[in-house]
């Protein structure tokens, strides 16, 4: 015992010297076994929290059986040091390269301490042809209500309600489930409670059975499985492939105050006030579709279950590249991401704060010498090179969980040797970052700020869809906030799968009317236009008839045309 308990503790003036304060020591006791719960030091072995992650990764027979399958696919060597030899002449040829276009690169500065100074990115002009193009096509959405989107998407994909599988694992009987089913997502995504959208004899939206298909329908397992056609879908549209390959997500986290007494919630002023919250921290691709999300206690660093995220997603494949905001990245995640094949790419707001690493000592890299000041003890990865694969690989195949990993490889805000080696691993890779950060003009920063603004909207859609009790969440328990969540996103995936089909029939439509669509301007459509959204009001769950794969009319772009009609909020 030392520091300030130790004064506490045999110190306590009531006392005579040398006396132990009872009440000091039993929160001392308390306090010192809450850190090394935290540390990984003390565990819980029936707790799936806070059970042993050392426990739980591959070894023995178990990871003999699979290393050579696992180390192909992610293209390691059971030898560091070729792929060492190669990240040393890449990250040199790098610095020299980067270093000799400084001269001409004007957004760039270095300063006499070796710190960059780098140019905000400029906001790309919007020419007259996007500005009207946009116009154009959000003004031919037809209005409609949520509820009215979420059955119309499941008539487009019947894979959604068939998602929906009774907890008990047999056939439902019930009729019109996929009704229920979309009444459930609308009440909980809006956060407004099964009052506006049950209706007293229809069986259907009945209040008693909304309340049974929530309860026995609406999971975690199902969630996913019913977002997994919705992005398959969506991949498939010409607007949708104009936005993006789909192999780059961005994950960001989305804060909800909790004004109730819940395990989960944690204070920080700044995001809840005088109350407790927790943040959502979910991931999108490229073309505006979320793939994963998960439930984080207040406001932890998001980068402590970034990588949870991306190996938690809902169906296809892993993002080659991930996006996140400056505040969410660590050397260890930049070294576990890289060894699991995904390029890592973080805003860089602290710039001038970074320290570059270099492998080559004795190297001459001009005015980047100073900057890159740090050295990467190549010795130490390769000391620890098959404990690294052995927790690569249980990551990669789920045996442990990514943040027990990245907790374990910690002591106190410290990382263990092992941890260090990941970093040191990590570290080459950041900084090559930084270097394509400074070097390759404003695109590679612009493309990083563009996967964050699309995801900013798609979190205000989210919070103009959960506007019910001001947006705050009620539940006391960490499943019922999933399940709420978890239908906030599959309903999200529905508005932009639905926005998506419709401006891709606008551009057709405006096409075959002979007006100029621009590829460029195309490309810069939004996914997270709302005016059309009405999610306030009465609701229906009736949708209108349509001939099969048929979608609603079009509204005409004239300005004049709706001149009848309330504005949209």
């Amino acid at each position: 015992m030392n520091g300030p308990w130790r004064r506490l503790v045999h110190g306590h003036p009531a006392h005579e010297d040398g006396a132990v304060s009872r009440h000091a020591y039993a929160f001392c006791v308390l306090e010192q076994f809450w850190r090394g719960l935290k540390r990984r030091d003390i565990y819980a072995d029936a707790s799936t929290r806070w059970r042993n992650p050392q426990a739980r990764l591959l070894e023995g027979e178990a990871w003999a059986a699979i290393r050579g399958d696992v180390l192909t696919t992610l293209e390691l060597p059971g030898d560091p040091d070729p792929v060492l030899a190669g990240h040393a002449r890449a990250l040199d040829a790098a610095y020299r390269e980067v270093g000799g276009r400084l001269a001409v690169n004007t957004e760039v500065s270095i300063d006499a301490g070796g710190k960059i100074h780098l140019t905000g990115v400029k906001a790309l002009e919007e020419p007259p042809s996007l500005a009207d193009l946009r116009a154009r096509t959000t003004a031919m959405l037809p209005r409609v209500d949520l509820p009215e989107v979420i059955l119309e998407v499941m008539s487009w994909a019947p894979e959604l309600a068939e998602s929906f599988t009774a907890v008990s694992g047999g056939r439902s009987r019930l009729g019109d489930l996929p009704v229920s089913v979309a009444a459930c997502l609308a009440a909980h995504s809006m956060n407004v409670g099964y009052r506006p959208v049950a209706k007293k004899g229809v069986p259907a939206l009945e209040r008693s059975r909304l309340s049974h298909v929530f309860q026995n329908y609406v999971r975690p397992e199902t969630l996913a499985a019913a977002n997994a056609p919705l992005v398959a879908r969506q991949a498939g549209l010409p607007l949708a492939q104009a936005w993006g390959g789909g192999m780059v997500a961005a994950v960001d986290g989305m804060r909800f105050v909790v004004p109730v007494p819940a395990a989960f919630a944690r204070p920080n002023r700044k995001y809840f006030g005088s109350k407790r919250g927790m943040t959502w921290l979910n991931a999108i691709n490229d073309r505006g579709m979320g793939r994963g999300a998960k439930i984080v206690s207040g406001t932890v660093r998001d980068s402590l279950h970034m990588i949870d995220v991306i190996f938690g997603l809902d169906g296809g494949d892993l993002p080659e590249i991930v996006v996140s905001d400056e505040g969410s990245y660590s050397d260890v995640v930049f070294g576990l991401l890289e060894l699991l094949g995904i390029s890592y790419r973080p805003a860089l707001a602290d710039l001038p704060d970074q320290k570059g690493w270099r492998i080559k000592a004795d190297a001459d890299y001009g005015p980047l010498s100073t900057f890159a000041r740090g050295k990467v003890d190549t010795a130490k990865i390769r000391r620890n090179w098959e404990d690294i694969l052995r927790i690569v690989a249980s990551i990669y195949t789920g045996t442990v969980r990514a943040y027990d990993v990245v907790t374990m490889l910690q002591r106190d805000g410290h990382p263990t040797a092992l941890g260090e080696a990941i970093a040191m691993y990590g570290r080459i890779f950041k900084s090559l970052h930084i270097l394509s950060y400074i070097d390759t003009g404003e695109t590679y920063r612009r493309d990083i700020k563009g996967v964050r603004n699309l995801q900013e909207g798609r979190h205000a859609l989210a919070r103009k869809i959960c506007h019910g009790k001001k947006g705050e969440l009620y539940h006391r328990y960490e499943r019922g906030l999933e399940n709420q969540l978890g239908s906030l996103g599959l309903v999200l995936n529905c508005v932009v799968l639905w926005t998506t089909v419709y401006l891709d029939a606008a551009v057709r439509q405006l096409r075959d009317q002979g007006y100029p669509v621009r590829e460029e301007d195309m490309a810069r459509l939004s996914p997270f236009v709302s005016s059309h959204l009405g999610v306030h009001g009465a609701y229906s769950f009736v949708l209108p008839d349509l001939a099969p794969g048929a979608i609603r009319d079009l509204r005409d772009p004239d300005p004049d045309a709706d001149a009848g009609d309330d504005d949209d909020e």
